[in-house]
């Protein structure tokens, strides 16, 4: 049986954010040690050094909006590739920003992980 892999980058990216949104610490458990963020300039490698990065950004709140959100499976091996563009409400800012994110998700027993995660703010 071959996966929904849109319901799948569906269901990630609501579960991601949600968690993100609300506390940015449990997101450790969405990577591993050979998974790789790239946030803005800064490149970091191993679930601590990653959630540390998260934790650590300079906002007490925030809230994504996803505006689109596309998914493509990237390997026979039901690797899922998600691209996500979208807005972020900061603190009591009331301009949001907007924002791309791409994850690499790898299939993990019955769940997923990020192996790859990139983010970029896009001013214009």
């Amino acid at each position: 049986m071959s996966v929904d892999f849109n319901s799948v980058a569906t269901e990630f990216t609501h579960f991601y954010y949600q968690t993100f949104d609300n506390d940015r610490n449990q997101l450790g458990n969405l990577y591993r040690e050979q998974s790789m963020l790239t946030f803005e300039t800064s490149q970091l490698q191993g679930t601590k050094d990653i959630v540390e990065k998260l934790a650590s950004l300079p906002f007490q709140k925030v809230a994504h909006r996803i505006s689109t959100l596309d998914a493509q499976p990237a390997s026979p091996n039901g690797d899922i590739l998600v691209m996500v563009t979208g807005e972020l409400l900061i603190d009591d800012e009331k301009n949001p920003q907007r924002y791309s994110q791409v994850f690499h998700l790898i299939p993990e027993g019955s769940s997923y992980f990020v192996f790859n995660d990139i983010f970029r703010l896009n001013y214009s």
